[in-house]
């Protein structure tokens, strides 16, 4: 079994700051890539941004000098800091995986449940 938590979501103002954090857990072998998506209401869920095991990171272009995206490889963990954030950068917040939980697995994506931000104008 493999779980995703999320955490670090809440509601901020336009200009402020958040971090999330993503901890990954249970029967992990190994994690290839870790990322983060958004869902606002009444649109599809977008990419935010991913990061490799190595470190090869790619942002949307709406994000791109406003978030920073890290990870800890020893704690299966991922951070999204998110500066100067905007009313439109309010959704929810997915973190997933793309792991493998054995040697020989077939490499599987696992998603966490979702935190909210809001930022007001």
């Amino acid at each position: 079994q493999v779980q995703l938590v999320e955490s670090g979501g809440g509601l901020v103002q336009a200009g402020g700051s958040l971090r999330l954090s993503c901890v990954a857990s249970g029967s992990i072998f190994s994690i290839n890539v870790m990322g983060w998506y958004r869902q606002a209401p009444g649109k599809q869920r977008e990419l935010v941004a991913v990061i490799t095991s190595g470190g090869s990171i790619n942002y949307a272009d709406s994000v791109k000098g406003r978030f920073t995206i890290s990870r800890d490889n020893a704690k299966n963990t991922v951070y999204l800091q998110m500066n100067s954030l905007k009313p439109e950068d309010t959704a929810v917040y997915y973190c997933n995986a793309d792991l493998w939980r054995f040697l020989g697995d077939s490499q599987r994506r696992y998603w966490g449940q979702g935190t909210q931000v809001t930022v007001s104008s």
